[in-house]
C-alpha cells in the first residue's frame, strides 16, 4: 500500500468516501498483529503451569519469576514504542514489531524441548517476549490518528480488546497444541506428565504424552502470513501532524532497532537489582517501587540522548510530560489495564498455587508442597476471566461514547475495589484450608467480576483520554500510560509470588485493593467534578 500524504479524519465527507474504509483495513489488520503480541508476551502463565507439571526442576518462586521478567520487559519497551509512529510511521512499526515475535516464539519452542535447559536460557527468552508487550503501546497509537474523535472510544476498545483476546487465544491454544506432535518430528519429542493437566475440554492423567514446545512453535503459524499482511495492507500516515518526516523502511526499523535496546538495557538492570540470587539476580532486596521508577527514567533520558531527528522528535513529544492529565491519566489506566494484564498473568499459577496443594500442618509448620487430587485445574479455567475481561472492552469504549468516560470509570473503580477484597478474603481461607478447593468457586466468580470491570473501565479511559487531550497528544499519551499500566503484568505477579511465598496471599490483594481507592478519588476529583476543568461525565 502506498503512504498517505493526506488525512483528515474529522472531514465527514473525507471520510465517508474514503477515510472509513482505510481506517477500518488498517483496524483490522492491527488486530490479529495485536493478538499475536500478547499471546507471546503472556505465555509463560500457562507455560510455567505445565512445567510444573512435567517436573522441570525449577522451583515455583522462579517460574513465578519468568511471568514477572517478560512483565517488566514488555511495559518497559512500552516506552519506546510510545513514540514509535511518528519517528517510523505506522505500518513500519506494525511490521517491525510482529515480525520480532518469531524470536521469542521459536526460541522458546527449542527451549522448552529439553526440561534441564539451565533458568537463565528461560529467563532470556520471557525477556524477549516483551517485545509483544511493547507493541501494544505503537499499535494504540497508531489506530488513534486513523480514527475520528468521536469514534475513537470504539476503534480503540475493538483494537484493545480483541488484541486482549490473545491471553485468552493462549490460554486455550497452548494447552490444546500440547497434547499431540503438531510439528511432527521437526517439533521434537515428548514429555511425560508427573501430574495431571487440563485443557479446555478437560483434565489429562498423569503419565500421558505432552508437547510442551509447541507453546512457543504454533505461534509461527499466525505470524508469517499476518506480516505479509501488514506490509501489503496497512499504511504509513505522512503528514505533519502524524509522521512527517519517516524516510525509508530500513531508516525506520534501525531508530526503532536502537530506541528499544535502550528499553532492554534497563529492563535487564531493573530486573538484575530485584530477583534474588537465586533467579540470577543480585539479592540486594531494593525496593521494587523504586527501581521501576529508575528502569522508567532511565529508559526516557537514554532515548532522549539518541542523536539527530530522534531527539528533536522526542522532545517535541515529551511534551505530554509537562500536562498534569497524562500523570492522573497513567494511574487511572494502571487501575484498568494494569489490573487485567497483570492478573492476566497471574492467575493460572495462582489457581495452581493456591488450590492445587493441600495446606496442612506438618510438625507445627505450615505445609503447601501436598498435591491436592481435588484441586481445580488452572488449565481449563483460567481462560475464562481474561477472555471476559477483552470481550466488554470495546462494549466499555461504546458505552463510555455515549455516557461520559468517567462516569463508566468510577463505577467500574468502585467493582474492583470490592472484588479485590473479596478475593483477598477467599485467597486466605483457601491458602489455610486443607481442602482449598471448598472456596474455588466463589473466589473464581469474583475474579470473572473483576475482570469484567477492569476490560468496561479499559474502553472507557479511552474515551477521557480523547476528551482531554488535543489530537497530536492523544497518540503518544495512550501509549505512554499503556507503557506505565503494563508495569502490572511484572508487579502483580511479583507481589502475588512474595505473599504466597510468605503464605499470606491476601495482603497483595488488599494492597491492590487500596490503590484502587486512591483511584476512585483522583476520577472523581479530576473528571467528575462539575466544576472541574475537563467535566466529563
Amino acid at each position: 500500500m502506498s503512504d498517505i500524504h493526506v488525512w483528515s479524519p474529522e472531514d465527514r465527507h473525507f471520510w465517508q468516501s474514503s477515510g472509513k474504509t482505510i481506517a477500518n483495513r488498517n483496524l483490522w489488520i492491527s488486530i490479529p498483529c495485536l493478538l499475536s503480541g500478547f499471546a507471546v508476551w503472556l505465555y509463560w502463565g500457562i507455560i510455567t503451569v505445565q512445567m510444573l507439571n512435567l517436573g522441570f526442576p525449577i522451583a515455583k518462586a522462579e517460574l513465578f519469576s519468568l511471568t514477572a521478567i517478560a512483565g517488566l520487559t514488555g511495559a518497559t519497551l512500552r516506552i519506546p514504542s510510545s513514540f514509535f509512529i511518528r519517528l517510523c510511521g505506522g505500518r513500519n512499526t506494525i511490521l517491525f514489531t510482529t515480525a520480532l515475535l518469531i524470536i521469542p516464539a521459536l526460541g522458546t519452542g527449542l527451549a522448552l524441548q529439553n526440561p534441564h535447559t539451565p533458568l537463565w536460557m528461560f529467563q532470556l527468552l520471557a525477556l524477549l517476549s516483551g517485545f509483544g508487550g511493547g507493541n501494544f503501546a505503537s499499535s494504540m497509537s497508531n489506530i488513534s490518528f486513523f480514527f475520528p474523535r468521536e469514534k475513537q472510544g470504539l476503534a480503540l476498545g475493538l483494537n484493545a480488546g480483541l488484541g486482549n483476546f490473545g491471553v485468552t487465544t493462549m490460554q486455550i491454544i497452548v494447552p490444546l497444541f500440547m497434547t499431540f506432535g503438531a510439528f511432527g518430528a521437526l517439533g521434537g519429542d515428548p514429555m511425560v506428565l508427573v501430574n495431571s493437566s487440563g485443557t479446555l475440554i478437560g483434565k489429562i492423567p498423569a503419565g500421558t504424552e505432552a508437547w510442551i514446545q509447541n507453546a512457543g512453535f504454533v505461534w509461527l503459524l499466525l505470524l508469517l502470513p499476518l506480516i505479509a499482511a501488514v506490509w501489503f495492507g496497512m499504511n504509513n500516515i505522512r503528514t505533519e501532524e502524524v509522521s512527517p518526516d519517516i524516510g525509508s523502511s530500513l531508516g525506520s526499523f534501525a531508530r526503532m532497532t536502537g530506541m528499544l535496546m535502550i528499553g532492554l538495557v534497563m529492563a535487564v538492570l531493573g530486573l538484575w537489582l530485584l530477583l534474588p540470587e537465586s533467579a540470577n539476580g543480585s539479592g540486594w532486596g531494593i525496593p521494587k517501587e523504586l527501581v521501576l521508577v529508575l528502569v522508567i527514567l532511565g529508559t526516557l533520558y537514554g532515548m532522549k540522548a539518541l542523536p539527530g531527528e530522534i531527539r528533536s522528535s522526542l522532545n517535541r513529544q515529551y511534551g505530554i510530560f509537562r500536562n498534569k492529565h497524562t500523570w492522573v491519566m497513567s494511574v487511572i489506566y494502571t487501575m484498568t489495564f494494569g489490573s487485567f494484564i497483570g492478573f492476566s498473568a497471574a492467575f493460572p499459577l495462582a489457581i495452581k498455587v493456591i488450590f492445587g496443594y493441600s495446606h496442612v500442618m506438618v510438625d507445627g509448620v505450615l505445609t503447601h508442597d501436598t498435591a491436592n487430587p481435588n484441586g481445580p485445574s488452572a488449565l481449563m479455567y483460567a481462560w475464562m476471566a481474561p477472555f471476559i475481561g477483552a470481550l466488554v472492552r470495546p462494549v466499555g469504549g461504546w458505552i463510555a461514547d455515549r455516557l461520559g468516560g468517567a462516569l463508566v470509570t468510577q463505577v467500574c473503580a468502585v467493582v474492583i475495589t470490592l472484588c479485590a477484597l473479596a478475593a483477598a478474603y477467599y485467597m486466605k481461607a483457601a491458602y489455610a484450608s486443607a481442602t482449598p478447593e471448598e472456596y474455588f468457586v466463589p473466589f473464581f466468580l469474583v475474579f470473572l467480576l473483576l475482570f469484567a470491570a477492569t476490560g468496561i473501565g479499559n474502553g472507557s479511559t479511552f474515551r477521557t483520554i480523547a476528551m482531554v487531550f488535543p489530537k497530536e497528544q492523544a497518540g503518544p499519551v495512550l501509549g505512554w500510560t499503556s507503557a506505565v499500566a503494563a508495569y502490572g503484568a511484572f508487579y502483580i505477579p511479583q507481589v502475588l509470588g512474595e505473599q504466597i511465598a510468605a503464605t499470606t496471599p491476601e495482603y497483595a490483594l488488599i494492597g491492590f485493593a487500596v490503590f484502587y481507592a486512591a483511584c476512585i478519588v483522583l476520577n472523581q476529583g479530576f473528571y467528575l467534578r462539575k466544576n472541574g476543568e475537563f467535566y466529563n461525565p
